[in-house]
């Protein structure tokens, strides 16, 4: 039998990765110490390493497929196929931002004011990417870790990866410039893209995935309608949710069914039910695939 061999991330993107597969239909489970997670799909073979270090699989071939970050498929400079964007991370669905930041009272300003300075960082070479871009000779050296510490004792100015922003702010720094914006990916060697099985088991992922990525900002709404009332109801709804409209055993009435951004439903069920609306249900999606 086929199987393809997927990469999944280990550490801060783990839980949220696994909850994503949840809701696309698969079930991982990770027992612990293992590296090798077992799924309910016999045709794939998990593997876990840290997020870092998946992008060099995949290339190498080790992995058929994986999901990373983009700023490490920089960093590793790999030659991969990016089948797709998974906007999601460990705490919100904004990209994942590679800051350079100085403590407060540093007289660093821009990017310039780098020039022969020292710069502590996981992402080495991409921000050495970025100051050459940027015509600035600087430092740069890695920090295996605690880098929002190191400045000014050790160096004067940080890279480090930030959502929020907050642990920077704890530690007195100021943000400079974005190295970089990264979004989690899955990613495919070249090898498993050419393979007709492999990449058809990839694409069937890539869109369940995105599917279930789609359907986190949405909830469906239905509802029972006089035909009466119909078209003061519809108005209600925003143009670009087409609803689905439904005939009932009683002539007199119709179900009306929605897919609606949850952010709009606190303000849109009052204005449905004043406009005639009833039994209005609202319920949680696992997958929505355009």
């Amino acid at each position: 039998m086929s199987t393809l061999k997927l990469g999944l991330p280990k550490g801060s993107l783990q839980d949220s990765t696994i909850a994503l597969f949840a809701k696309a239909g698969y079930k991982i489970l990770v027992r612990s110490r293992s590296y090798r997670p077992e799924i309910d799909d016999p045709e794939i073979e998990c593997l876990m390493f840290r997020a870092q270090e998946i992008a060099r699989y995949v290339e190498r071939g080790i992995l058929d497929v994986g999901l990373t970050g983009e700023d490490w498929i920089l960093e590793n400079q790999a030659d991969v196929v990016e089948v797709d964007d998974l906007e999601y991370s460990k705490a919100t669905s904004k990209p994942y931002r590679w800051v350079l930041a100085v403590p407060e009272e540093s007289d660093i300003r821009t990017i310039q004011d780098l020039a022969g300075k020292r710069i502590a960082t996981e992402l080495v070479q991409a921000t050495k990417q970025y100051l050459e871009g940027h015509g600035v000779s600087a430092e740069v050296e890695y920090s295996w870790g605690a880098t929002e510490i190191k400045a000014p004792l050790l160096v004067d100015a940080i890279v480090e990866g930030t959502e929020t922003g907050t642990s920077l702010r704890a530690n007195g720094l100021r943000v400079v410039d974005v190295v970089a914006e990264s979004t989690a990916k899955l990613i495919a060697s070249h090898d498993a893209w050419a393979d007709t099985w492999r990449r058809k088991k990839i694409e069937v992922l890539a869109m369940l995935l995105k599917g279930a990525l789609q359907a986190y900002a949405k909830v469906g709404l239905k509802m029972n309608v006089p035909r009466t009332k119909l078209d003061g109801v519809s108005g209600q709804i925003p143009a670009l949710h087409a609803p689905t409209i439904s005939s009932q055993m009683d002539s007199e009435w119709v179900a009306i069914e929605v897919v609606i951004d949850e952010h709009a439903v606190r303000e849109l069920i009052p204005k449905l039910r004043l406009a005639g609306a009833e039994g209005i249900v609202e319920y949680p999606l696992n997958k929505v695939i355009y």
